[in-house]
C-alpha cells in the first residue's frame, strides 16, 4: 500500500488494513473497503463527474480528470489516443493483461432529473450549435467505477500479479470512440489484453443486480441511407412522371420481408426506416426522396444477408417502377458501421460463478434481452479476438422499479433528461465485481 495515495484520499490509517485484504478473505472485507472509498472519495468523484459533462471527442476536461485521478492511483497514464482516449497500466509482476473500459462522453440533452447535483454545462456541439450537456446514459457512474477499481487494485498489489489495464473511452456514445483508439495502433506501443471488461449502469436493472449474458450484450449496427431518383410532375398528373415517394413507400414495406422471410426466425436482425423525406408542397410530385435505415444483426452472415437485401430491394423496385438503370435507387453503407458486443461464453460462465460465489447465487436478474442496442466495445475484442465479458450494474431501487410496474410514474429511461441512477449501490457494486472478476483472472 502507498501511503501517499490514501493521504491523498484522506481515508483514515485504520481503513487500511480493510483495504489491502486479499480475494481470499472474502468479498466481504471488498465490499468494506469499496464502500469505504465511496465516502470518503469516489461519492464526490461522481457528482463532479455528472456536473461536468462533455460532449462526444470533447471530452477534454473530463479525460484530464481521469487521467489525474489514475495517476494519483500510481497508474502510468497516457493521453490523447484516438482524441481525448485515455490509457493507464499498472504493471505487477508476470501474470495476463487485463483491460477494463469506462466510456466518458455526455449527451446534448437538457437535464430535468431534479437532482441536486444536476448538470446545468453548455457547450458547443459539432454543427456549431450551443446545447445542454447532461450524462444521460451513466458514463459518469462508469468513470467513478474505474476509478474506484484503480484505486482498489492499486492498494491491494500483494493480491494479484499481472498487467492492468484501464482506458478511458471517448465518443461511445457516436459509435467512433473505440475505432478511433484502435486506429491510433492500440496494441502496437500497448499489450495487447488476454482478457476485456466492461460495464454499463441499467436503469432498467434494480439496484443491487448485475446482469451478464453468456452472448451478444449488444447487437451490430449499420447505418444505411437510400437515395430515390424520381420524375417530377404535377400532382394532377402522375402519369406523367415517376413518384419517389410511392417507390420509397414500396421500399419500405418490401425492406421487412428482409427479417421476417428471409432470415433465418432464430437468429436477431433488424431493418428500421428512421427517415422519409420527399417533396415540397401538396400538389407536386417530387423528383427525389431520401430513406434513413439503421440495421442490427449479431453475425456476420447475417449481417450481409440484410445489407445485401437492402441493395436488391432498392435497385429491383426502382426498376419494377420503370426507372432506367442510371437512375436506380442508390444505396449507401456508412462506415461508422460497429461490430456486435458478443461476450465470450467460457469467460462469462466462469466469471457468473464466481461473482455467484462472493455476492450471492441472486445476484443476477435473469431475463431476455428483447431490443437491439448497439455499442462499441467490440472495436477493442473483434480483431484480433480478446474474449471478453461486458456486464450490467442496476441503477434504480427495486421499489422504484415495482412501482412502475403497478401503475406508478415510469423509470425514466436512457438518453432521457429525466434519466438518473441510484449512485451508491451502482457504483460500489461495479467495483466490487469488477474487482472480484480481475482478481478471479490475474489468478491463473
Amino acid at each position: 500500500m502507498k501511503p501517499s495515495f490514501f493521504s491523498a484520499c484522506g481515508l483514515v490509517a485504520a481503513l487500511g488494513a480493510t483495504f489491502t485484504s486479499s480475494l481470499a478473505l472474502g468479498s466481504e472485507s471488498i465490499n468494506t473497503a469499496v464502500q469505504a472509498d465511496y465516502d470518503h472519495h469516489l461519492g464526490e468523484l461522481f457528482v463532479h463527474f455528472h456536473r461536468n459533462p462533455e460532449l462526444s471527442m470533447m471530452e477534454f476536461k473530463t479525460a484530464e480528470r481521469l487521467a489525474q485521478e489514475l495517476r494519483s492511483a500510481g497508474f502510468d497514464v497516457a493521453t490523447g489516443i484516438g482524441g481525448t482516449g485515455v490509457i493507464a497500466l499498472m504493471e505487477n509482476g508476470a501474470g495476463p493483461t487485463i483491460m477494463v473500459r469506462a466510456d466518458m462522453d455526455g449527451l446534448p440533452v437538457l437535464e430535468k432529473s431534479g437532482l441536486s447535483y444536476a448538470s446545468t454545462a453548455t457547450q458547443t456541439d459539432w454543427a456549431g450549435r450551443e446545447v445542454p450537456v447532461m450524462h444521460a446514459c451513466g458514463h459518469d457512474m462508469h468513470m467513478t467505477s474505474l476509478v474506484g477499481t484503480a484505486r482498489y487494485m492499486a492498494a491491494n498489489k500483494d493480491a494479484w500479479s499481472g498487467t492492468l489495464m484501464l482506458i478511458g473511452q471517448p465518443a461511445e456514445e457516436r459509435i467512433g470512440g473505440a475505432k478511433m483508439m484502435m486506429e491510433d495502433g492500440l496494441w502496437g506501443p500497448y499489450p495487447k489484453p488476454d482478457y476485456a471488461l466492461a460495464l454499463h449502469v441499467s436503469a432498467e436493472l434494480p439496484a443491487g443486480k448485475l446482469a451478464a449474458a453468456t452472448d451478444a450484450m449488444y447487437s451490430g449496427a449499420d447505418t444505411v441511407d437510400i437515395a430515390i431518383t424520381g420524375v417530377a410532375a404535377h400532382g394532377a398528373s402522375p402519369h406523367s412522371g415517376i413518384d419517389p415517394v410511392v417507390l420509397g413507400s414500396q421500399i419500405v414495406l418490401a425492406l421487412q420481408t428482409l427479417v421476417s422471410r428471409e432470415l433465418p426466425p432464430r437468429e436477431p436482425g433488424v431493418v428500421t426506416v428512421g427517415s422519409f423525406h420527399a417533396g415540397t408542397k401538396h400538389n407536386i410530385i417530387s423528383d427525389a426522396a431520401h430513406l434513413e435505415l439503421t440495421v442490427r444483426s449479431e453475425d456476420p452472415k447475417s449481417r450481409q444477408l440484410l445489407l445485401d437485401g437492402i441493395v436488391r430491394i432498392a435497385e429491383n423496385m426502382g426498376r419494377v417502377a420503370g426507372l432506367p438503370d442510371d437512375k436506380l435507387p442508390k444505396v449507401t453503407i456508412s462506415d461508422e458501421s460497429v461490430p456486435p458486443t458478443v461476450n465470450d461464453k467460457v469467460l462469462t460462465e466462469r466469471l457468473r460463478s464466481v461473482w455467484q460465489a462472493k455476492l450471492g447465487e441472486d445476484i443476477f436478474e435473469e431475463g431476455k434481452r428483447l431490443g437491439m442496442g448497439a455499442e462499441d466495445f467490440g472495436f477493442f475484442t473483434v480483431d484480433p479476438y480478446i474474449p471478453s465479458t461486458y456486464f450490467a450494474v442496476g441503477g434504480t431501487p427495486a421499489k422504484v422499479i415495482e412501482d412502475a410496474k403497478n401503475g406508478g410514474a415510469p423509470v425514466p429511461s436512457h438518453h432521457s433528461g429525466l434519466f438518473k441512477i441510484e449512485p451508491e449501490a451502482s457504483i460500489t457494486l461495479g467495483v466490487e465485481a469488477t474487482v472480484i472478476a480481475l482478481l478471479e483472472l490475474f489468478d491463473e
